[in-house]
């Protein structure tokens, strides 16, 4: 899987990190429906999504909404799947009850860190 670069909003370009890891993590399980706390700018969603046509939901949050909307230009391909929240994955009871998902198949969660420079 080759990894992409997005640019964010700010003109710095992200390369999701550990594409290889994750997608090895889900390999030879069938996702229906997936749930990714932190969507960015959406480089590991796509990867999932290429790597698991047979996923029917893909749930993801972001607590930017800039991230959001740089994720639905990266999502397009896979629009029809998507279900974006603007939000923090602490409340994913929450997000999946207003869903009405009651059973996911795969998580994606992660911490950021920030540099100060």
């Amino acid at each position: 899987m080759k990894q992409t670069s997005q640019s964010s909003s700010k003109g710095r370009p992200h390369t999701p990190i550990m594409v290889e890891e994750v997608l090895k993590g889900f390999e030879g399980v069938e996702l229906k429906v997936f749930f990714e706390g932190t969507l960015g700018a959406g480089g590991h969603a796509s990867a999932i999504l290429e790597a698991h046509p047979e996923i029917e939901r893909y749930v993801a949050c972001d607590k930017d909404p800039e991230a959001i909307e740089i994720a639905k230009e990266v999502l397009g391909p896979w629009k029809d799947k998507l279900e974006l929240i603007q939000g923090d994955f602490a409340d994913l009871d929450q997000h999946l009850e207003s869903l009405g998902i009651k059973e996911v198949d795969g998580f994606f969660l992660t911490w950021g860190s920030r540099q100060c420079s």
